[in-house]
């Protein structure tokens, strides 16, 4: 069976809690519970990590090949719009990667208009809540099946 890790960066442990009015009132454990019972329908295990320090993120990101995963989907969080190094190691691995935002970025702040982790990704989803996570396995299954 196919793995797809998913990973969600700082802050998103308190999905729930954090501005409801933008992240929703379902929690981190309610969006991966979910995940994973669609992952089955495609076939998929899902497997998930957060983090809210930039070095584990990355540690997963490098550790992905090794422990066989197929595709990432990745909600950096904050680091989408400053971390190079997140950047830098996603560029470093063969396992394509699917960035994910529950909210629309594009329409938030300006500072939030601006991935650098997006050009090294094959594609980003935002807006449509957890729903974009669910968009995201789609894509990132079909990329893989394609074998773009």
């Amino acid at each position: 069976m196919k793995k797809i890790l998913v990973l969600n960066g700082p802050n998103l442990n308190l999905l729930g809690k954090r501005e409801p009015n933008i992240y929703g009132n379902n929690t981190l454990e309610y969006l991966i519970e979910h995940l994973q019972k669609v992952g089955t329908s495609y076939g998929v295990m899902i497997d998930a990590f957060q983090s809210n320090h930039e070095g584990d993120l990355i540690d997963q990101i490098h550790h992905a090949e090794e422990e066989n995963y197929t595709g990432i989907i990745l909600n950096p969080g904050a680091f989408t719009h400053y971390s190079y190094a997140i950047r830098d190691a996603i560029a470093s691995i063969q396992v394509p990667v699917v960035e994910v935002h529950i909210s629309n970025v594009h329409a938030r702040e300006a500072f939030r208009r601006e991935s650098v982790t997006a050009p090294v990704t094959v594609g980003q989803i935002v807006g449509f809540g957890f729903f974009g996570y669910e968009l995201a396995l789609k894509a990132v299954v079909e990329y893989i099946k394609r074998g773009d």
